[in-house]
């Protein structure tokens, strides 16, 4: 696993990035008035005694490790292991010994993401939980590996596979990092897919719920995985056509029909996923930087009026790549994106449909989504689809 530093604004998440540095902001400005020289360390949780009555069977395939094993691990969370902060608490760098998962010496054996909970996080432990849960229960190429957990004297700690490359927002946006190639760029998206095909695919299905560029990680070759599974939730059964959730998430990615309601399904997962097509095709962030000055205006907006127009919508595109790029891929990954980030959720493809258009781009069926409005509609509008919206 990796992290990213990136800041963020969440929609309505307490334990979000953005809540993080803010508490982190006022303790340092607390300890600083004790000591200016104080070295950082970790404080290792009291989780609050209603947080115990939250139990979720332990998926028997992981390991249990023991708080002294991640300790030796992680060289006692010394500030040099620090990969980064984020979600609900920091994430060192540790090694295990690639058979038996015991401490191994740093440089040595398995690398690993050690998380820990944040101290005082009532919300970071229900996600704690969650993310055990479903990474300890599902398995697929295009998610993180969850290794192994620690569950001792009220500290909550969870161990991951180590993804070298960090995160996808890194690569995007940081300048002092080198531009992807559009290859990996259109790898990255049919992973990203897969992944969440994968989840949709579940009985019942498994909605993400915070897609962004932060949270899909990329191991040496790049192949991208999913990454915190703390927001995830069960979506719809039976009779029922969506989940009313508390609205959790970040700006720019969350879809405007679940803001708006808290109405959870599936197609808000598909429209994250387009406003991520637009990141990767425009190498601009979701939302712009503060210091980027004037009216705050998200990328979907600042996109929208050159996606009707197949010549116009090849000015979106991330001036990095210097051109180097197939013109009509774009176009067809651009028009895509408009359909995932269709207003109705009703109208936008299905995950699995949408894996299926990436794949035909990648091997040269660039006319795939060239139909009139109207039968495309009625092309997303199949009857698997209409049994899973009106359900």
């Amino acid at each position: 696993m990796g992290i990213c530093g990136s800041k963020q604004a969440n929609v309505a998440h307490a334990s979000s990035t953005q809540f993080l540095e803010d508490m982190l902001n006022k303790k340092e400005k607390s300890n600083s008035k004790h000591s200016k020289n104080q070295t950082k360390t970790v404080i290792f949780n009291k989780v609050s005694k209603s947080h115990k009555k939250e139990n979720l069977p332990i998926p028997i395939n992981l390991k249990a490790f023991s708080l002294n094993d991640l300790k030796a691990a992680t060289k006692n969370f010394r500030p040099d292991s620090l990969l980064g902060e984020g979600g609900f608490g920091q994430v060192f760098k540790g090694w295990v010994d690639e058979t038996t998962l015991a401490p191994a010496k740093p440089g040595t054996g398995l690398v690993v993401a050690v998380k820990i909970l944040k101290a005082d996080s009532s919300q970071g432990h229900r996600e704690w939980l969650t993310e055990l849960d479903y990474m300890g229960r599902l398995h697929h190429k295009n998610l993180v590996k969850l290794i192994g957990y620690c569950s001792e004297s009220e500290n909550r700690l969870l161990v991951y596979e180590f993804m070298p490359k960090g995160c996808l927002d890194n690569h995007l946006f940081r300048k002092s990092v080198q531009p992807m190639p559009w290859a990996t760029r259109m790898r990255i998206a049919i992973d990203v897919a897969q992944g969440l095909s994968f989840l949709h695919s579940q009985e019942p299905c498994i909605i993400y719920r915070d897609l962004k560029a932060s949270n899909i990680l990329l191991d040496s070759d790049f192949n991208a995985k999913l990454s915190d599974f703390g927001l995830a939730r069960n979506g719809p059964v039976g009779d029922n056509t969506h989940v009313s959730t508390r609205v959790v998430g970040t700006n720019g990615y969350a879809a405007p029909e679940y803001v708006a309601t808290g109405h959870l399904t599936p197609k808000n997962d598909v429209y994250s996923f387009g406003v991520v097509l637009l990141e990767l095709l425009s190498g601009r962030r979701a939302i712009a930087d503060e210091r980027d000055g004037g009216v705050e205006e998200t990328l979907v907006d600042w996109v929208k009026p050159f996606l009707s127009d197949n010549k116009r919508v090849l000015r979106i595109m991330d001036t990095r790549l210097g051109g180097q790029y197939s013109k009509k891929s774009a176009q067809a990954v651009a028009a895509l994106a408009s359909k995932c980030l269709h207003k109705d959720h009703r109208f936008r493809p299905t995950m699995v449909d949408v894996l299926g258009y990436l794949q035909d781009i990648q091997n040269g069926h660039k006319d795939v989504l060239r139909v009139p409005p109207d039968q495309q509609q009625r092309k997303f509008r199949t009857l698997k689809e209409m049994s899973v919206d009106t359900n």
